[in-house]
């Protein structure tokens, strides 16, 4: 299996990360139960907003991040500019949408097209992968 040539270039979005390479790197692995304990440890799992997260991977047009929250925490109306998918870990969330409220459970995933306006709330202690993919156009540097 070979990748397009035109359209990725292995290596290369590692050379374009100022901070952190090494989430851009053109193979990564990770245990994530090992990551949960490690988030588990952070100061910013003790603050007011029972989460904490750790960005896995980071490419131009395309992240990865570890999400860890508190049981009846909340992280409040966001949204975002490329399509995300919430794949389910740990424990029970809902996501509360304009028209609709969806509870995901561990082994369950969601996927949202790009700008769904959403709001996360884990009604018991929960971890997810959440994964962004931006279209082409606005994988020029602009994400955060």
């Amino acid at each position: 299996m070979s990748a397009n040539p035109s359209t990725c270039h292995p290596g290369d979005s590692s050379k374009a990360l100022k901070r952190l390479p090494q989430l851009a790197e053109s193979l990564l692995q990770f245990d994530l139960l090992a990551e949960l304990h490690l988030l588990r440890q952070e100061d910013s799992w003790q603050r007011q907003t029972g989460r904490s997260s750790k960005t896995l991977a980071k490419y131009p047009d395309f992240r990865i991040i570890l999400v860890l929250m508190k049981a009846n925490t909340q992280m409040n109306e966001h949204r975002a500019d490329g399509r995300i998918s919430i794949h389910q870990l740990l424990g029970k969330m809902c996501i509360h949408l304009p028209d609709q409220k969806i509870n995901v459970a561990v082994g369950q995933l969601l996927v949202l097209d790009c700008g769904m306006v959403h709001n996360i709330e884990a009604l018991e202690e929960s971890a997810f992968l959440l994964t962004v993919a931006w279209p082409k156009a606005l994988s020029g540097g602009t994400q955060p």
